[in-house]
């Protein structure tokens, strides 16, 4: 390489540097290579290192936002066991984790079930599914997001931070039933859905139907405005079915006590659409689907 041209390289590595454009940098020797070999054009070239940046920095972004998620692992649409719920439309869930327009609208998804029947598991499956189309996720047990709700109003920022939380196209809230019926903890909740409501999209898995949320919230007309702000615009899924965990010790026990050999719901076939038991409600996202 002659002397100008060790001095062009050097300058044009400097510029990328300043420029925020790393990859560009570590490949455009070999791809300029390249062009001189088989005649490129110098749009082709450009084209080609643009491609490659924009790539890295999708990647990067994506590896970003999966770790803000906080997604529990190994939770995938691909190993949630949909014949064990039938009630439940693979085809319908896979729809949504589309995202689009019921995100766009702040419309909210609710999970109801017994305790065990893969209600976190399908949370969290549809989370990384939307995290992976490009959406931003954050998933919480509902009992510590308002442990830390509560901190902020004490510290007088609960505004604040509720607005944080705006990020977020979506807030799965896991376990709601475990937030004690307390005055301080279900009034910063209440704050949260209401500051959410027909803006950003909550997802919620509970134990008890909405006829129980009585004992989540100790004012019943909180409990009637919460209702009606979370079903405004919702899907609801019912996983009326016997614990999974439960089905696994009885199976183990059948086997002679042969460990399990993994700790999700297998991978199955999907169901059809005319098996499903969700109730979209008018307005609802599911009824795209």
């Amino acid at each position: 390489m002659s002397t100008s041209s060790t001095t062009d390289a050097a300058r044009l590595t400097l510029m990328l540097t300043d420029l925020r454009l790393p990859t560009i940098k570590a490949v455009w020797s070999r791809f300029a290579d390249q062009a001189d070999q088989e005649g490129w054009p110098a749009a082709r070239l450009l084209a080609t290192l643009a491609e490659h940046e924009l790539a890295e920095r999708a990647r990067r972004r994506l590896e970003r936002h999966l770790i803000d998620a906080r997604l529990p692992p190994g939770k995938t649409l691909d190993n949630f066991d949909f014949t064990a719920v039938p009630m439940v439309s693979q085809a319908q869930v896979r729809a949504l984790t589309s995202g689009d327009r019921w995100l766009d609208e702040g419309a909210n998804l609710i999970l109801f079930g017994p305790p065990g029947g893969g209600k976190s598991h399908l949370a969290a499956a549809i989370g990384l599914a939307l995290v992976e189309a490009g959406y931003r996720v954050l998933y919480t047990r509902t009992t510590d997001l308002v442990q830390r709700l509560q901190v902020a109003r004490r510290e007088l920022t609960l505004e604040a931070a509720i607005a944080k939380l705006d990020k977020y196209h979506l807030l799965i809230l896991d376990d709601l039933a475990y937030v004690t019926k307390d005055q301080a903890e279900t009034s910063v909740l209440f704050e949260l859905i209401s500051a959410r409501y027909e803006q950003r999209s909550l997802l919620i898995t509970a134990n008890q139907p909405f006829g129980e949320w009585g004992k989540i919230f100790p004012d019943p007309a909180m409990t009637l405005a919460a209702v009606d702000r979370l079903v405004h615009h919702a899907t609801l899924f019912e996983l009326n079915v016997d614990s999974y965990r439960r089905r696994t010790a009885m199976e183990n026990k059948r086997s002679q006590g042969r460990p399990a050999t993994r700790a999700t719901l297998k991978t199955s076939h999907s169901v059809s659409p005319s098996d499903n038991g969700s109730t979209d409600l008018p307005g609802s996202p599911g009824e795209a689907g």
